[in-house]
């Protein structure tokens, strides 16, 4: 019997490293992989639906819901996740010498919808006091001029968010000073050409993180996989299929990670690093599935909705196809 041809845009991560070289196998599926970039890969899957399967911002997932016919369905496997205090980087001389000192100040945001962004209003908000209509958004690219948001909003009137000139980029506008901050998934290349004008809000930013992940036990989520939904509704046991061999990758990624006679990174201290990472965070620090996520996601899904991006409060349930939240018992 023949295997279902599909196509999958991802990265190419060390947790799903298997499924690109084959070690994993997927169930039913003949799968031809696609490592590519992956604004590439969120421009091209929610403008043209181009691929069967993607990697996929987990916030332009979450708005792309909302469209008369949503045409991706997610899985509960997320192979990005990252924490945000990192990514604010700010003018040296715009008076910002801390969190709240953003209030009033003009913000730029390559996407106003994108999940790091998203991420990063939430956390100053519950955790510095820093509404989110508290300061001006300005949006666009942050290295490339013309850079748009890649799905249409309808925001509340209390969000000021305007778009930069033509041919302005985010990055050089900071190192000028005509904007005051920057939230942004990418280090800017200011931050590395100019270090004297623009530097990190946290500079301390792994300690910082740790001690947010201590007190939240939130990992922030940054993309899921999805699968065009009309592939979805043609062929539903596709959704488990590719769960359980995303979690297979991963459990491998896990098992290189802690082998000590041949280093799998060029990090010399890796084990350490492991080490550490599980005594604060447990043996499973990147979890898959709902269960062990679902505090994550409804707090991401309230962000989401405080920021005008849902048009109503989303469960965490809301979001993935059923077949990929159980399975079978022995």
């Amino acid at each position: 019997m023949s295997k279902l041809r599909l196509t999958l845009a991802c990265s190419n991560y060390d947790r799903t490293r298997a499924i690109f070289d084959g070690r994993v196998a997927i169930e039913g599926i003949d799968l031809n992989c696609l490592p590519l970039p992956i604004e590439e890969i969120f421009f091209r899957m929610l403008r043209h639906h181009e691929f069967d399967v993607a990697e996929m911002s987990l916030s332009s997932y979450v708005v792309s819901l909302f469209a008369e016919n949503p045409c991706l369905i997610a899985i509960p496997v997320f192979p990005s996740r990252c924490f945000r205090h990192s990514s604010i980087f700010i003018h040296a001389c715009s008076g910002i010498g801390e969190p709240h000192d953003l209030v009033g100040k003009r913000v730029g945001v390559p996407e106003y919808q994108m999940t790091a962004g998203v991420w990063i209003r939430g956390i100053l908000s519950d955790e510095y006091g820093v509404p989110v209509s508290s300061v001006a958004y300005v949006q666009g690219g942050e290295q490339e001029p013309g850079r748009p948001e890649k799905l249409p909003l309808s925001l509340p009137p209390e969000i000021r968010l305007e778009p930069i000139a033509e041919g302005k980029t985010l990055s050089a506008m900071l190192a000028a000073g005509e904007i005051d901050a920057l939230y942004t998934a990418r280090m800017p290349s200011s931050f590395v050409d100019h270090p004297g004008k623009v530097r990190r809000l946290f500079p301390n930013y792994r300690r910082v993180e740790q001690d947010y992940f201590a007190k939240t036990k939130i990992f922030p989520i940054m993309h899921t996989i999805v699968i065009r939904r009309d592939l979805y509704e043609r062929a539903r046991w596709v959704a488990g299929s590719l769960s359980k061999a995303f979690w297979r990758a991963k459990e491998i990624a896990y098992i290189d990670l802690y082998q000590s006679g041949a280093l799998s990174t060029m990090l010399p201290w890796l084990i350490e690093h492991v080490d550490e990472t599980r005594a604060l965070m447990g043996v499973d620090f990147w979890p898959y599935g709902l269960e062990k996520n679902e505090h994550t996601l409804k707090t991401f899904l309230r962000y989401s909705f405080e920021q005008g991006l849902s048009k109503r409060p989303l469960g965490a349930k809301d979001l993935f196809a059923p077949e990929a939240l159980e399975s079978f018992k022995v």
